[in-house]
Parts: C-alpha cells; structure tokens; sequence
C-alpha cells in the first residue's frame, strides 16, 4: 500500500518530466526554425529572355559596326521566406571587353519564394569597338557573342524585424544571329 507522500512525489516528478520534454520540444523547434528558417540566401539574378527589336550591321572590313535594339527580361529568384528588396542598377552589355550599351534596372521587390521579371530595354552601339580586328569577321560569320554583366545591392527582409544585405550578381552571355536577326543561345553563371 502507498502513502499519500509517495503519489504525490510520482505526480510531481511526472509533472517535472512533462515541463523538461516540452522545454526541449521548444528547443528543438526553435533551434530547427533559426537553422532553416532564418537563413538569408543570396538571390539569384539572371537574364531569362532576350529579343531583338531591331538589328543593323555593316561587315565592310574598313568600318564594321552594328546596332541592336534588345528588350531583355531580367529575372530575380528570391529563395529567402522575406521579401528582398534592391535598389536600381544597370546591366551593362560588352563585346569582347568594351562596353556597348546599358540598361536599367528599377528598384523593385522580389517576394518570398518567389521570381520577379523586369524588363529592360538597350540600345547596343559598337561606336566604341569598330577599330576591334575581329568585329568584321564576327559579323560576315553572323555569330555577334556579347556579354551582360550587373549586379544587385538590397536587403532581405525577414519576418518585417531582420534585414540582412545581400548582392546578387548577374553575368550571362548572348550569340546573336545577326543574319536571322535573332538570339541563338543565351547562357548564365
């Protein structure tokens, strides 16, 4: 036969073995929600499409030049559970080195989880690259490869009390059909 002493020290220790499991359940969960949660990934920057709007080229070997009208979608892949926000940029377009043209950027944001597009148009001008030896020969072939290049400052913004910074980077590259007046393939890093 038990006394009533001992059912109450069975029930206390109970009742202190169900306090020190939840105080670990809430560890554990809390611990699992930091780890996954809370950690701020950089965003992904990247072109997702590019259409030529109008292309003109002279592949004379005394004057090559070209000029491209590109309407360019710029995706920004945010994979953080806050908003990224980032401030306006450019992306900057070269040919073998030397720049031919800029677009911007605008300020935008990008969700939580999710991909937003922007759209950015360029004007390209090779007025800084027609002296470039290989300009004449890319342009008879009707293979014209540029290069785009920009990159992203803002903040990601967790749960509306954490912003952390964070840069993405953008760096593709883009063979232009100059005779079917089109992009054959568009690849990024």
């Amino acid at each position: 036969m038990t006394t009533g002493t001992e059912d109450s020290r069975r029930k206390r220790n109970r009742c202190l073995l169900c306090i020190a499991a939840g105080i670990i359940a809430q560890t554990i969960i809390i611990v699992l929600f930091v780890v996954f949660v809370l950690r701020v990934k950089t965003p992904k920057v990247r072109l997702d499409s590019v259409a030529v709007d109008s292309l003109a080229t002279n592949s004379s070997s005394s004057s090559p030049s070209f000029k491209v009208e590109i309407n360019a979608v710029v995706a920004v892949k945010n994979n953080n559970f806050g908003h990224y926000k980032f401030e306006s940029s450019k992306a900057t377009f070269s040919y073998k080195g030397t720049d031919v043209g800029e677009g911007t950027i605008a300020k935008e944001k990008a969700k939580a989880k999710k991909t937003k597009r922007i759209n950015v148009v360029v004007s390209l001008s090779s007025n800084k690259v027609s002296s470039h030896s290989e300009l004449s020969s890319d342009l008879r072939s009707g293979n014209l490869t540029l290069t785009a290049y920009a990159k992203l400052d803002g903040k990601v913004h967790l749960l509306n009390v954490l912003k952390k910074k964070k840069s993405a980077d953008m760096n593709c590259t883009i063979n232009l059909d100059t005779k079917a007046k089109m992009v054959r393939v568009l690849t990024c890093k």
